[in-house]
């Protein structure tokens, strides 16, 4: 299992190493940093802008193949470049990524937990009217965009402060700037102010993992091991636990890999609604500024989620199955 593991994690690392490259040509193709000396008046001289632009790594006098070769490079001393402020990109990563994976753990942890427990409970009482419940908010989740259901909440949370006559949730930023010194008021004032957008990516992720995990389900209802653990004694509950749980959650371990992932970019517009500052704020950001290094830093910590994600589901995937394990 380990050798199965140590392969796996060579292959995602060649993965990661070809996306982060690819997605440092494409920004250097597609984006234009002269683009903000060009509108300022007077407009500095090209020597200046030259200077500049090779002290971000990112001047197109430069062959690209040249420039992405540099920055690949880097990459293994710890060095992405720098953004157009003349800041270090590894630096605005660093706190960047803490601030959107405190919502993207817990969130994703909760949808998890909680699409498994509502598909099961789906499957096993099939066109029932718990079943058809789940099924029908789960569509209406889908087709509501982030940013939508984060506003919707925004406004029920206004009106339960209204009722109860204090601020109970926040949900602009992540933290107030009257907040407490104490670690326990310090702590309750986070609470509130990521309990919001928390719930819109863990209900998000509930309704998607609870449609796979349901279908999952129903493949192994009627499989044969289920009647013959059900005929050696068993209860049905027991049987469907114990035997029909753990099969159906053998692919929605690699389900989890790349829904861990596409969060980030589901977590962009909601960031900016709630005003967090973390990796979707910075991709928007960067786009708008034309600033190559940060799009390509932002890719390279997408593609290493995604790494370490899909890691956990093949740990997952050995753990649920002990053919991978042999």
């Amino acid at each position: 299992m380990t050798l199965y593991i140590v392969r796996r994690i060579i292959n995602y690392l060649i993965l990661t190493a070809v996306a982060s490259s690819l997605a440092y040509v494409l920004a250097s193709t597609g984006l234009n940093p002269v683009w903000q000396f060009e509108n300022r008046h007077p407009r500095p001289p090209q020597s200046s802008i030259d200077q500049l632009l090779d002290a971000w790594g990112v001047n197109p006098k430069v062959p690209l193949i040249e420039r992405t070769w540099t920055w690949f490079t880097n990459i293994f001393h710890g060095d992405l470049g720098l953004t157009v402020g003349n800041h270090p990109v590894t630096e605005q990563l660093a706190v960047r990524a803490g601030v959107s994976l405190q919502l993207l753990l817990v969130g994703s942890i909760l949808g998890a937990v909680l699409g498994v427990v509502l598909g099961v409970w789906g499957a096993v009482r099939q066109y029932k009217l718990s079943d058809q419940i789940v099924t029908v908010a789960s569509y209406i989740v889908f087709a509501t965009p982030v940013f939508v259901m984060g506003i919707l909440l925004m406004i029920l949370a206004t009106y339960l402060n209204q009722a109860l006559g204090f601020q109970l949730i926040n949900f602009s930023g992540q933290y107030s700037a009257n907040a407490p010194d104490d670690f326990w008021g310090a702590f309750g004032d986070r609470i509130s102010h990521a309990a919001l957008p928390t719930l819109v990516l863990a209900i998000a992720g509930a309704a998607s993992y609870s449609r796979y995990q349901r279908n999952a389900m129903l493949d192994v209802l009627g499989a044969d091991y289920i009647r013959t653990a059900r005929s050696k004694g068993r209860t049905r509950g027991s049987a469907l636990v114990r035997h029909g749980v753990r099969i159906a959650l053998i692919p929605m371990s690699t389900f989890f890999a790349y829904s861990f992932g596409l969060l980030v970019t589901g977590s962009t517009m909601l960031e900016v609604v709630f005003s967090w500052h973390g990796m979707g704020e910075l991709a928007i950001q960067s786009i708008q500024q034309q600033d190559i290094n940060a799009v390509a830093g932002s890719t390279l910590f997408v593609a290493i989620l995604i790494l370490c994600s899909s890691t956990l589901s093949e740990v997952l995937y050995a753990a649920l199955d002990p053919r991978v394990r042999r």
